[in-house]
């Protein structure tokens, strides 16, 4: 069971994961949500499920309403109207894939960069970290550029292997923190 969560069941947070194509959004979503592999198609559109953030067969801690939008080049304007609002976003990038990780990085500064997400905590999943030319953390955090983020945008990157599920959970726990962080801060500020 994850640790350092609200103890209310009734909380529901709002997280979008966004990402290229291929990068196993999908497959963390029903990773997250099953607690067991689920093979998946290229999603066209986006998926939604309510998940539980706690270990499998918990049944206490916060939900997260989790919004899976489909990542390929002419899903992405949607990316924008899903995000809005979000109490925190999930970037799911294919660690594996170095050819594309100049395209994930414009991508996660574009959809960091909107006005409406400014401030919204970030969990950047460095997936497939079970392949053999998957780069290390560092590397990923190097390649998309990390350090350029707005110093508003508190982000985690959390290696993972969504097939055996492998960080997930405490990436998701990372992500959770910085939103109850994040909520703090702005009733200090009320």
């Amino acid at each position: 069971v994850l640790t350092g969560f609200s103890n209310d069941p009734q909380e529901t947070l709002h997280v979008v994961m966004v990402g290229l194509d291929s990068a196993g959004k999908t497959t963390v979503l029903y990773r997250l949500k099953l607690h067991e592999f689920v093979d998946s198609v290229p999603t066209i559109g986006f998926n939604a499920e309510r998940v539980r953030l706690a270990g499998p067969g918990a049944s206490r801690g916060p939900r997260c309403h989790l919004w899976d939008v489909g990542g390929q080049e002419k899903l992405r304007p949607l990316w924008r109207p899903y995000s809005r609002r979000a109490d925190g976003l999930v970037f799911v990038v294919d660690s594996a894939d170095a050819m594309r990780l100049d395209e994930a990085r414009a991508e996660l500064h574009r959809v960091t960069r909107l006005q409406e997400n400014q401030g919204t905590p970030l969990l950047v999943i460095a997936n497939k970290q079970d392949l053999p030319r998957a780069l290390d953390v560092a590397e990923v955090q190097r390649r998309l550029a990390l350090e350029e983020l707005s110093a508003s945008t508190p982000h985690h990157t959390q290696p993972a292997c969504a097939i055996t599920g492998e960080g997930l959970e405490e990436g998701m726990e990372q992500l959770h923190r910085m939103i109850l962080k994040r909520r703090r801060r702005r009733k200090k500020k009320q």
